[in-house]
Parts: structure tokens; C-alpha cells; sequence
């Protein structure tokens, strides 16, 4: 039965000894929830203890304080930071804040109870956002936890609001940390508004709430700012351009090389997809897209007969001949870059419906019938240079009809504009099945290597690497990206470097000989020229080089994948982690990390 008038205040306040589990899709609004049921307490003066594992607590003041928080009274609002550590941030020392880890929930419970201890009296909001990096750590000893550790503390006389993604693990074990709970609230978006569903609550109804969409990518750049305030290397990027349509190597890598081995940028992207199933693909997609739309930007930086070229463009793709005369002129680049083989199949396709068949693609060359459509790049970059090369303006989308993820021989998309209804729901077709087999056949190809020398992968005819260019794509532009796709890279880099260094020791290597098979992956991935001795070194490092192209500089360093790959071996095999000091992306001529 629904309750009317019901308002959102009602069920901001956590009842004392009650855990609340806030659940939803990314996006969904649940940290944005949650920040406010903290206001509330920091108004009120009610000591609060914030869990956070995903942000530092400097970004997360910075949120509340953007919210309309002065400072708090001292004592009311404490963190545990369990994302610095994890990801192998720099921690701040803060008087505020006791540090822990993801990867150990023992960690957690008690960075926790000492600031329980320190605060010294009942009544204290904890609010742990979220569940989801710890869950992809340990699995199903999040609900022990919660029984064990939450539910305890609530019991204590305080109150607690955890929250947690659906979708990034299996059901079931979703379903058993909602059966701890005392109250479930899920979130969902709808059109423009987000739904609230109270689908239990210990003072509350079951009823659901329509509130008002807010922002949902904070830090987010976007890549078409980058040219409207002219944030781009004009020289550097004329070479770079140069070099990459006629193939010539070495113009921003002189030592390493413009070419990478496709399982790097492929690993970083899986990682990624690894945290955030449901968010992931499509952040790609739109970021991909958004890129290739630029055509007309980037033409200040091609060639004079380029230029010359791109104005014979015609003014349209809708026909089946102008659309011949673009792919004609762009295949070659992206099979001399190392993507794809692409043709055009000119006899299925007609007016506003292409279709383009892929021999080799390098995001799914590695993942023969894994049951999903894995193709990243090419569909939404040829859908977004149907956008960006026309003279008229007008929207494409891009999906795959068929793919070697599905058992097909080759990979095939449909481009067409305007919408295609069935995008999204491909987009979140990855269940948790699917997804342990993609991360099961990147964990064997890459033990096969490390300890039995085994290849990565290998293509008949594009062989094994792939151009900087399309690396670029594969890291999607992190720092455009926002907030949420640099967690994705951080947290999958992290929980895949922590198994890696799991399986080496379970093998019986030794501490130095783990690490110097990590170091010989990277070197043989044409990373960058690596180095590792009192720190790990990257010159030329891959996952910065974009930042080569531009007059923007980092405020902090943004290897956001790397560091976590290497936190998370250095955690398991030496109990160390790193911490990025140097970065291309900062302006520094090297990527450098301190191991502490």
C-alpha cells in the first residue's frame, strides 16, 4: 500500500539500530542520497563515521561542502579511507581519518571501531559507501561481514546506511545482503527523474518517491571542450596525425615505439568492466563516440591534402555511395593502426542502414564465444565519424549484429542515425557469468605467459599490436573521462593485479622473481620503458601519452589503471603498495612509483 505525502526526510533518517541498504544501478543517485542523510546528521551535530572506497575524503568534504556544509563541529564527521590505500593513492594525514583497505574487510572493522572508540558515546550515523569495491575483493564474506560487523554496530545503538551497485555480482549474493539488512530503498533512473522504491523500512511503508535528476558525472571534461578552449598542442598534434596516417613509428614514443600489445589496453578495459558491468560499456560507447565526432575539429591539424580532402566530404552518409567514399579513405588507417581489417558490406547495406564486417578486431580477437558482443571501438568510432565528417549535422548510433564473443567467424555492426532502441540493453547484456569467463580468459592467457611463456595473443594477419591511437581509445581519455571511469580503471586494476600476485605466489615463486615476471609482462606489452628497483619507473608509459598532445596538465598523476595493477601485486606478493609520485599526465618527464 503507498503512502502518500511521503517526503524524503522521512527516510533519510536511519532509525538507530537499524542497518539501511541503499541499492541501485551506478548512476542511480545513491552517494548523492547518502551525502545528504550525512548533512543532516552534520546539522544536527550527530557524530557521523564515513566509510568511503571509492573517493578520497578530501573529494568527498568537497562534495558535501559544494552541497552547502560549513565546517563541522570537531568529532561530528570522521572517515575511514579505504579507497587511498587500495588504489595507491597518497595518503593524508588527517586527524579525522583512520585508513584501511578494500581488500581486507578485517581492515575495516577495525579502522571503525577505533573511531567508535575515539568518538566514545551512541548514536553515530556509519555510512559506507560503498559495498561494491570490498564485494569484488571478497565475495560473499561482504554478507558475513554485515552480519557480523554491521548489524553489531547498529545493534550498539547507532544507525547505518551501506550501500551497494547492482549488477556487479551474482543475485543471489545481492539477495543475501539484503536479507541482513532492516531496510532496503533501491534507486532507479527513469526519463529525468529518479525513482526512489522504500521496498522495506523499519519506520517507514513500503512506497515508492519521484525526485529530481541530479548530476550524475562529476569531474567529467568532455572531449569536445578540450578543442572549444583550444587545450591542444598544435605541433605535437600535426605530428602525431602525420605519423599515424602513414604509419610511421616512434613520433611521441622514441625508445618504446608508437605500437602496444593489444592485451594491455584490452586488460585495462575488462578490469573496468570487471567493476562496473552495468555503466561501463556505455560510458565507453558515448566517450568513443564523442571522440570520433570531432572530425571536424581535428581537421586543423591534418595535412594540407587532408584538409583539401575532408572538404570533398559529402554532405551526408545516408547513401550507400557516400558512405563507400568514406570508408574507402579511412579502412587502410584503421588495419595500419592495427584495430581491424574493416569492409564495407556495400550489398546488404542501403539508405541509412550500413553494415560493416571486421576481420581481426582487436578488443575481441582473444574472446572466442564467451557469449557477449565485445566490440568497443570500432562501432562507435565509425558511428561517430558519421557525425563528425558530414557537413550536416545529425546523430549516428552504432551497434554489433554479430562477433566472435558470440561464436561468429568475424564481427559485423549496423550504423544508421537517429537511435537504436535495443543499444542499451546490449550495452548491459553482460550478466555475471559472462563476465567471470571474460576475466577467467584474460586471467589464463596471462598466467600462460608469466609462467609458462606462453603467447598473449596473435592475430594471422595484424599480428599482435596495436597504434597509440587506438590504446587511447581502449583508456577511453580518463582524464575526459570523470570520476566514475577512473574508479572503474583503479578498482579493476587493482582486484586483477591482486590475483595476479596470487597466482604467482601459489605457483611458489619467490617475492622477486613475482615482481620480475610483473616487470617482463609489461616490458613484453611495450608499456613503456620500464625500470624497478627501490621504485617502479615508466618512461613513454602508454596510459598518459595522450596528455603529450595537450597543453593541459593533471593536477595529480592519472594513471589510474597501472597503479592499481601494481598495488594490487605488490599487496599480495611483498605487502607493499605503491604510490604514483610522477606523472607524464602531471607534467613530469617519467611516470614514477614510490613503493611504501
Amino acid at each position: 500500500m503507498e503512502k502518500r505525502g511521503l517526503s524524503l526526510a522521512e527516510i533519510q533518517d536511519v532509525p538507530q539500530g537499524n542497518l539501511i541498504l541503499l541499492a541501485g544501478h551506478p548512476g542511480a543517485g545513491k552517494s548523492t542520497f547518502c551525502h545528504q542523510m550525512v548533512l543532516n546528521n552534520v546539522a544536527t551535530e550527530c557524530p557521523i563515521i564515513f566509510i568511503t572506497t571509492e573517493q578520497s575524503p578530501s573529494s568527498i568534504l568537497g562534495r558535501l561542502k559544494e552541497k552547502g556544509m560549513g565546517e563541522p563541529a570537531p568529532g561530528i564527521l570522521n572517515f575511514v579511507d579505504a579507497f587511498g590505500q587500495t588504489v595507491g593513492l597518497e595518503l593524508v594525514e588527517r586527524p579525522d581519518t583512520v585508513s584501511a583497505t578494500c581488500v581486507d574487510l578485517n581492515s575495516i572493522s577495525m579502522a571503525t571501531t577505533k573511531l567508535q572508540e575515539r568518538i566514545g558515546k551512541k548514536g553515530i550515523l556509519l555510512a559506507f559507501d560503498s559495498l561494491t569495491s570490498p564485494y569484488l575483493f571478497s565475495g560473499v564474506e561482504v554478507t558475513k561481514f554485515m552480519r557480523l560487523f554491521l548489524s553489531k554496530f547498529a545493534a550498539e545503538g547507532n544507525s547505518v546506511v551501506a550501500l551497494v551497485d547492482e549488477g556487479c555480482g551474482k543475485e543471489e549474493e545481492l539477495g543475501a545482503m539484503m536479507s541482513v539488512a532492516d531496510g532496503i530503498i533501491k534507486m532507479e533512473i527513469k526519463e529525468d527523474s529518479r525513482t526512489i522504491n522504500v521496498v522495506k523500512h523499519p519506520k517507514v511503508r513500503p512506497t515508492r518517491i519521484e525526485a529530481p535528476l541530479g548530476r550524475i558525472e562529476p569531474g567529467r571534461i568532455g572531449i569536445k571542450s578540450l578543442f572549444d578552449n583550444n587545450l591542444f598542442d598544435v605541433s605535437a598534434m600535426r605530428q602525431f596525425i602525420k605519423a599515424w596516417m602513414h604509419g610511421d613509428e616512434a613520433t611521441l614514443r622514441r625508445e618504446s615505439g608508437d605500437y602496444v600489445n593489444l592485451f594491455w589496453p584490452n586488460l585495462a578495459q575488462w578490469s573496468g568492466m570487471l567493476w562496473d558491468p552495468k555503466r561501463f560499456p556505455k560510458l565507453k560507447y558515448d566517450l568513443n563516440k564523442e571522440d570520433s565526432s570531432t572530425t571536424q575539429e581535428m581537421v586543423r591539424f591534418f595535412p594540407w591534402h587532408r584538409r583539401l580532402l575532408q572538404k570533398l566530404m559529402p554532405k551526408n552518409f545516408s547513401k550507400v555511395k557516400n558512405m563507400r567514399k568514406m570508408i574507402k579513405r579511412y579502412a587502410p588507417y584503421l588495419q595500419q593502426e592495427g584495430s581491424g581489417i574493416v569492409e564495407y558490406l556495400e550489398d546488404i547495406s542501403k539508405t541509412d542502414e550500413h553494415y560493416f564486417r571486421v576481420y581481426e578486431s582487436f578488443d575481441c580477437c582473444a574472446f572466442q564465444n564467451v557469449g557477449f558482443a565485445m566490440a568497443a571501438y570500432l562501432p562507435s568510432n565509425t558511428a561517430g565519424g558519421c557525425e563528425g565528417a558530414a557537413k550536416e549535422e545529425r546523430e549516428w548510433n552504432a551497434i554489433e549484429t554479430k562477433c566472435i564473443g558470440l561464436g561468429d567467424p568475424y564481427c559485423e555492426f549496423k550504423v544508421v542515425p537517429g537511435e537504436i532502441a535495443e543499444l542499451r540493453d546490449s550495452q548491459e547484456a553482460a550478466d555475471s557469468t559472462i563476465i567471470e569467463k571474460i576475466h577467467d580468459r584474460l586471467m589464463d592467457r596471462l598466467m600462460g605467459f608469466m609462467l609458462d611463456g606462453k603467447p598473449l595473443v596473435d592475430r594471422p594477419r595484424l599480428g599482435s599490436d596495436i597504434h597509440l591511437h587506438a590504446v587511447g581509445h581502449a583508456f577511453s581519455f580518463p582524464y575526459a573521462a570523470g570520476e566514475r571511469y577512473q574508479m572503474a580503471l583503479r578498482m579493476g586494476g587493482t582486484k586483477v593485479g591482486k590475483e595476479v600476485g596470487e597466482h604467482l605466489m601459489e605457483a611458489g615463486l619467490g617475492e622477486d622473481e613475482a615482481v620480475q615476471r610483473v616487470i617482463n609482462f609489461l616490458k613484453h606489452c611495450k608499456v613503456g620503458k620500464v625500470a624497478a628497483g627501490e621504485t617502479i619507473k615508466i618512461e613513454e608509459n602508454c596510459e598518459s601519452f595522450y596528455m603529450k598532445l595537450m597543453k593541459l596538465k593533471s593536477q595529480e598523476p592519472s594513471c589510474f589503471f597501472t597503479t592499481g595493477f601494481l598495488n594490487g601485486v605488490l599487496s599480495v606478493v611483498k605487502n607493499k603498495r605503491v604510490r604514483e609520485t610522477k606523472c607524464i599526465g602531471a607534467g613530469d618527464p617519467y611516470c614514477e612509483w614510490e613503493i611504501i
